[in-house]
């Protein structure tokens, strides 16, 4: 059954035919307001849509256009101060244009809830693997994204006509031209900004949009640049082929997704890591010249950058090899499947991986299906972990995360492999993991619950997490961390993603500190 917590008393809720139980109140005192922020995030993502709109400027059917786009720009005829203007234009449209595509993407994106669908259901998954795969099959010449040709001919027309207005054109038939090689690059962005916030298709295709257009724009005021540019040539379907192995390898965290969400045990995470390195030494044989694609020239000679790439590959790979036998790999953990899908582990048996003795009250519901990382035991139902932090006279840390979340499994090979933090969640805390994506774990009807979010009736695990998660905390980010008594009463400020694990320390002692001494903390 389900249990309201008012004023530190469990209450039954009972559910009858008439009125369903609506989302469990946990909380009945919380000092700390949300104050949560995606800056972070959504500034990294802009940055990294910004680097990418640079790198699309070097592959094969934009960079030798940038001759022909500059030259526009370069008509004696009519005055700098003109041309200083059509050239601010052409960049401005080229970035409004991809900005435009993102905000499409970003209005069809609806309810608190949207992105972690998105990002867990099996559908948009498949579909985002699927579309990888065809994304890197295109980069390595297997076929072209290409436009019906009236389209880019309708747009070229116009720039015929000459004025501001043409600059616009200009960089409309830039775009359009161009696709064919950035379809790539833009599909990969937008897959990764619709499994996000949801302001990340505007911020993305802004930032790729400025990054594509910004060299377009400094060439096109300093027309005398020009001469210092690399004439193109065959290094250019070695950028395409590079991007395709990169994104082939992106590919496996999409069907991750789905073999960890539905606990399909395909995919582990000894196979995935093994699957990267394969790739990556392919790639560095690729770029010494002893791989050749249908549209590369013969490798004559290999050049100081490309063999630094090509060296960058292979110590990447070597880096990678660890983690097959059960190396942590924090620094790309997020990128990975989780440690608990690891089935050959050496740390386990000669790193002194024996688990801790914990003291729970009671065999945790759904151990079964579900596992916590690193040695660290406790709870993965809400009720249950709350009513062993009560009996224990301990404060619960209530953790949401999901099986797809990048960003809590990077936070686990960080801070929870840490001793101290260990000991902490073992000995000090009852630990309760709560799986916002879980899905083969469906409640008995008797817990079913509709949700004072929504309005929708809550049938299984992860539907449950998630509402409890956002109607307690009005937040859906994962990782989240919450310190609070048993009786409701948040300790301290919850945390997000932080991978260091001195900060998460101070977190832990911080809210211990208020549960040993709540008298100091009411005074204050």
């Amino acid at each position: 059954m389900l249990f309201e917590i008012n004023g530190g008393a469990a209450t039954e809720d009972v559910t009858t035919e008439d009125t369903k139980a609506k989302t469990p109140v946990i909380v009945t005192e919380n000092k700390f307001e949300n104050t949560e922020t995606k800056d972070n995030s959504l500034l990294s993502f802009f940055l990294i849509s910004f680097l990418f709109g640079i790198i699309g400027i070097l592959t094969p059917c934009v960079f030798p256009m940038i001759p022909m786009t500059v030259s526009f720009f370069m008509q004696k005829s009519e005055k700098k101060s003109r041309n200083v203007m059509k050239a601010l234009i052409f960049g401005i449209s080229i970035t409004l244009l991809y900005t435009i595509v993102g905000v499409i993407v970003s209005l069809t994106s609806a309810g608190a809830d949207f992105t972690t669908v998105l990002s867990t259901h099996w559908i948009p998954n498949l579909i985002f693997f699927v579309l990888f795969v065809v994304f890197a099959a295109s980069l390595f010449g297997l076929f072209e994204f290409v436009l019906p040709t009236s389209l880019a001919n309708k747009a070229d027309a116009q720039v015929d006509k000459g004025g501001l207005i043409a600059a616009f054109f200009m960089a409309l038939t830039t775009v359009v031209v161009s696709f064919s090689c950035t379809g790539p690059i833009i599909g990969a962005l937008l897959v990764k900004a619709a499994s996000g916030n949801v302001l990340e298709p505007a911020i993305g295709m802004l930032g790729f949009g400025l990054g594509f257009a910004m060299p377009f724009t400094i060439l096109a005021l300093a027309p005398g640049m020009m001469k210092k540019l690399p004439k193109s040539g065959g290094w250019l379907n070695a950028v395409k082929v590079v991007m395709g192995f990169v994104i082939i390898a992106f590919s496996l965290k999409y069907f991750s997704n789905i073999d960890q969400v539905y606990g399909l045990g395909i995919l582990s995470r000894d196979l995935y890591i093994g699957i990267w390195v394969v790739i990556f030494i392919m790639m560095g044989i690729y770029l010494l010249g002893k791989i050749r694609f249908s549209h590369d020239s013969e490798v004559k000679h290999v050049g100081f950058f490309r063999l630094l790439i090509a060296m960058a590959s292979f110590i990447f790979a070597i880096y990678l090899i660890p983690g097959i036998f059960g190396a942590n790999l924090s620094g790309i953990a997020g990128l990975l499947t989780p440690k608990t899908a690891q089935q050959f582990d050496l740390t386990a048996v000669s790193g002194g991986g024996e688990a801790e003795d914990s003291e729970l009250c009671e065999e945790p519901k759904y151990s079964e299906t579900m596992h916590m990382a690193y040695d660290v035991h406790g709870y993965f139902d809400v009720m249950q972990g709350i009513e062993c932090a009560e009996a224990q006279n301990k404060p619960v840390l209530l953790y949401f995360t999901g099986h797809s979340c990048s960003n809590c499994k990077k936070m686990q090979a960080s801070v929870w492999s840490d001793p101290a933090v260990k000991e902490y969640f073992n000995n000090k805390v009852v630990m309760t993991a709560l799986y916002v994506d879980e899905k083969n774990v469906k409640l008995a009807e008797e817990d079913w619950f509709t949700s004072s979010n929504d309005g929708k009736v809550k049938k299984n695990l992860g539907e449950a997490n998630a509402d409890i998660q956002i109607v307690n905390f009005k937040t859906n980010t994962q990782p989240f961390y919450v310190l609070m008594t048993a009786d409701g009463k948040v300790l301290t400020e919850p945390m997000t993603y932080n991978s260091n694990p001195e900060e998460f320390m101070e977190f832990l002692k911080k809210g211990m500190e208020a549960f040993e001494n709540p008298e100091v903390t009411e005074v204050e």
